[in-house]
């Protein structure tokens, strides 16, 4: 697995071995649903004004989300052994800190979550249909608990 992190937003520096953290949080994703483990994800690391602007040119929405999840397209035919792309995650530097605040958990326990949440959502995971949002939080819930972190939402 490849994380190409790119930190774009100096307040990301406030969390302790981001890189570690993102990669353990990856694994963790992709081993509990039996994905594929040869895959690329990029993560921009930004501020809520970088993912506010993203979001708005995307999604057509005017704020700074937590964390923003594009998937790769599909379909497409890779020489053996390279990577397969995955997508790429943005996430939002004051929204995540005002968020874990806000909910009383740590910084890195909520960093997790959600970038254990954007890893879902590349790999086909979604939350629109209430038969769906219960597949995909009972997978965060279990991928939380193997890593030693209590179930996100129960706050």
């Amino acid at each position: 697995m490849i994380a190409v992190i790119d930190i774009a937003d100096d307040a990301w520096k406030r969390v302790a071995d981001l890189e570690a953290l993102t990669d353990r949080a990856i694994r963790a994703t992709l081993r509990q649903v039996g994905a594929e483990e040869n895959v690329e994800i990029d993560l921009l690391f930004a501020s809520d004004a970088e993912a506010a602007k993203l979001n708005s040119e995307w999604r057509r929405k005017d704020y700074a989300p937590n964390i923003l999840s594009f998937p790769a397209p599909r379909g497409h035919d890779l020489p053996p052994g390279e990577p397969k792309p995955l997508g790429d995650l943005v996430l939002a530097s004051g929204t995540v800190a005002r968020e874990a605040l806000e909910q009383g958990k740590p910084l890195t326990s909520h960093l997790t979550h959600l970038i254990v949440h954007g890893t879902l959502h590349l790999l086909g995971f979604d939350h629109i249909a209430q038969a769906e949002a219960e597949r995909m939080e009972a997978a965060e819930i279990a991928i939380l608990a193997g890593l030693g972190l209590p179930d996100p939402y129960l706050i």
